[in-house]
């Protein structure tokens, strides 16, 4: 079987993480959209549509993957399947083709011929899926489409669960007998690789704890279940609570609750993080703290893509992007949504609950970052000092991700300035 992951216009509303990866390739339980997308379809061949800018860094990660390759997409049946789609847990054993996975009135996944295909590229995949809709026969795909990042975070626990249940032990995969266990130890799984101290509690009463390849965790931390270490992340006596995921190579410290952190990124020290999404190279300075719930209760609002969204939900915290930073005790408040490369430094108060990328919070004002040169250097220390490169193509990501963020800049840069000349007034 051969599948396609696209991403549609709505992987926009995903922003910031949307910014600098393919919306697939975001976590959701112990792995990517992706991944539960080709287990699904257990695909022998697989290629993406993905926007433009992304193809370069994409290709040199996934040399073997099929990427905006038209020739390939339209010379035989293909499954195309949303970016955005959460499929159930049980892989597909009956797909008919023609035919068209629905999740409401959005397309999850279109079997098509290629005779469908001769307009089709990453550039008019939405009028495709127009017509596909109109013209196809019906059925319902199952799972969910996530439109918005807290999404991510509300479906994480119960699919930390299915992925836990459906991903087979890894060989010598076992609970060691020093690792302290409320609940079941069947439901704890620790890779041979992974150093776990003495004087570590693992609760698995309400789900199971997961620990991958060359993980460490140091004594007096306490893992919830469900929870996921993920590979050569180190947890320094921390509090992990139920619902969370830390991607690969991180360094984690203090409260973490109900969170994604995509990868690569430091929390080392104490601070709470709860029901947030963080991207990867981030760096949280010691004492920072977001809120995940107002204090009168009352559902929170993100800004998103221009718009402020009512996300109906009482628990959200922040969604930052990429390679952003903040200083010691930044206080960081309910709902917001931090861009890419952003430098967020403390003022003893609430920071705005929406920056977009390149900019920095500093002495309670909001500041554009122009000096690109200072930020890739900056970005190319980061990464040397996790053994990896910056290379060229992820230089140009970044251009491409300044220009293409410039218009939320300007319209925030003067939404600022009006501010200012209300309160001089």
């Amino acid at each position: 079987m051969r599948i396609c992951l696209f991403e549609d216009h709505a992987v926009e509303l995903l922003e910031p993480l949307s910014l600098t990866r393919p919306a697939f390739e975001l976590l959701c339980g112990q792995s990517s959209l992706a991944a539960k997308q080709c287990r699904y379809f257990a695909p022998c061949e697989a290629g993406v549509l993905i926007r433009p800018y992304l193809t370069e860094c994409y290709r040199l990660m996934h040399p073997r993957t099929r990427v905006n390759d038209l020739k390939w997409l339209r010379s035989a049946p293909v499954v195309l399947v949303n970016a955005r789609w959460l499929p159930p847990a049980t892989p597909l054993t009956d797909l008919p083709s023609p035919v068209v996975g629905m999740v409401g009135d959005e397309v999850a996944y279109a079997v098509v011929a290629p005779d469908r295909l001769l307009y089709c590229s990453e550039n008019t995949i939405d009028e495709c899926l127009l017509i596909w809709k109109r013209t196809l026969p019906h059925r319902q795909a199952g799972g969910k489409l996530l439109s918005y990042l807290w999404e991510f975070v509300d479906a994480n626990g119960d699919q930390l669960v299915n992925d836990f249940e459906s991903t087979p032990f890894a060989v010598g995969a076992a609970s060691p007998e020093h690792i302290a266990v409320v609940g079941s130890r069947h439901r704890l799984r620790v890779d041979p690789t992974a150093q776990v101290e003495p004087l570590v509690v693992a609760d698995t009463a309400n789900g199971p704890v997961v620990i991958d390849a060359e993980a460490k965790v140091s004594a007096f931390s306490r893992l919830e279940g469900p929870c996921y270490i993920g590979p050569g992340s180190h947890v320094l006596g921390a509090k992990i609570r139920a619902g969370t995921t830390i991607g690969p190579d991180c360094r984690i410290g203090g409260e973490v609750e109900a969170s994604i952190i995509q990868g690569h990124s430091n929390k080392y020290h104490d601070g709470f993080l709860g029901h947030s999404y963080l991207g990867e190279w981030i760096n949280l300075g010691a004492g920072t703290n977001n809120s995940d719930l107002r204090n009168d209760y009352g559902p929170v609002s993100v800004h998103v893509n221009g718009a402020v969204v009512n996300t109906g939900q009482r628990k959200v915290g922040c969604f930052m992007g990429d390679h952003t930073k903040t200083g010691l005790g930044t206080l960081l408040n309910t709902g917001s949504n931090v861009g890419v490369s952003c430098n967020l430094l403390p003022t003893g108060y609430l920071l705005p609950k929406f920056l977009p990328s390149f900019t920095t919070w500093w002495n309670g004002e909001w500041r554009e970052v122009t000096d690109m040169n200072r930020v890739i250097e900056t970005a190319r220390t980061v990464m040397q000092r996790r053994g990896r490169t910056l290379c060229e193509a992820d230089e140009r990501l970044f251009q491409a991700v300044y220009a293409k963020t410039s218009a939320i800049r300007e319209r925030a840069r003067r939404d600022a300035e009006q501010r200012r000349l209300r309160r001089s007034a």
